[in-house]
């Protein structure tokens, strides 16, 4: 009886060893990334403590094979990426996965991927002290399969009070947390009065009243579908050709209802804190231009694309130069 409650013991001895061992490994992944995780806070909006917890969960405290041989803390898939890949085991045989040069590209290209993909959007209008709702956000938008993947993710950062980094990065003098806008507030558009140089110019055209928007510093109207570039061209006092410049069309056509028509010259690239979108099914460059008031020339330039080639969807399409 001795000799086994020494075996019970020792038995219980090792796995409390082995726990503490895997606690140690979890307490130090987050001191060496927890910097990091801050910085991209302060860059992109994501939550500190949700960029490490999903990094410690992801990658195993960063001992997962992506993470040892390709920098991958987050299990981001290939996605059309241009870079280095790596072949892994996961939800099918022999997946593509991206591999990076360091961690902190693992841990930016996460930020890059939540920020700019339409899914996630609605979490940016969170305040970042809400964890719960975040993970909660993430699991209901689809980003892992595992149907207790929040409840993983708020146990991290309550078990590690990760939410103490989502108060310490990026603050302003006066101890407020400065992030950049979300996409949702830089991409909502606001109704504008007709301005003067629009004035309706009713000779040759049937005169339409149309509600004037403004998005991206930008003037448009939405069309109806039963215009071409050559009535608005008079309506509105300019040029067809001119029109047709500010919206990149070549011939001019009868314009699809519920098409962006600029007024103005569209921009040569986006806002710096919207530098980036993740393409969803049925989008176009052409229709990413429009929405993002970017010349098509320069987005076919900024993503080494060439003019008529369209992206695979989940690609990042570089709104700005890359610097």
């Amino acid at each position: 009886m001795k000799f086994l409650a020494r075996i019970a013991f020792s038995a219980i001895l090792l796995l409390t060893c082995m726990w503490a061992k895997g606690d140690d490994l979890r307490e130090q992944y987050i001191r060496k990334w927890r910097d990091v995780a801050m910085d991209q806070m302060a860059a992109s909006g994501v939550p500190a403590s949700i960029t490490l917890a999903q990094a410690a969960l992801e990658s195993s405290n960063g001992t997962s094979r992506l993470a040892v041989e390709a920098n991958n803390h987050f299990g981001i898939k290939c996605h059309n990426w241009r870079g280095p890949m790596i072949r892994h085991d996961d939800d099918l045989k022999g997946e593509c996965f991206r591999s990076y040069d360091n961690a902190e590209q693992s841990f930016s290209d996460h930020s890059d991927f939540l920020r700019y993909n339409d899914r996630y959007a609605s979490l940016f209008d969170l305040e970042t002290s809400d964890y719960k709702g975040w993970a909660i956000g993430l699991s209901k938008a689809g980003y892992a399969t595992d149907p207790a993947y929040a409840d993983k993710l708020i146990k991290i950062i309550e078990d590690y009070k990760l939410y103490q980094y989502d108060y310490a990065g990026g603050k302003s003098p006066d101890g407020k947390i400065v992030l950049p806008p979300s996409p949702s507030t830089l991409e909502r558009p606001r109704e504008v009065e007709r301005p003067a140089s629009f004035r309706p110019n009713s000779l040759g055209s049937v005169v339409i009243e149309y509600t004037f928007y403004e998005k991206h510093g930008l003037i448009y109207i939405i069309a109806t579908g039963t215009e071409d570039y050559a009535s608005l061209a008079r309506q509105f006092n300019l040029f067809k050709r001119e029109l047709m410049r500010f919206n990149d069309v070549k011939k001019d056509h009868t314009i699809p209802a519920g098409t962006i028509v600029y007024l103005e010259s569209k921009r040569n690239q986006s806002t710096k804190d919207l530098a980036k979108h993740v393409v969803e099914e049925g989008e176009t460059m052409y229709s990413i231009s429009q929405r993002f008031a970017v010349k098509l020339k320069n987005l076919y330039k900024f993503n080494n694309m060439t003019p008529g080639k369209e992206p695979q969807v989940g690609s990042i399409i570089n709104l700005r130069k890359e610097q």
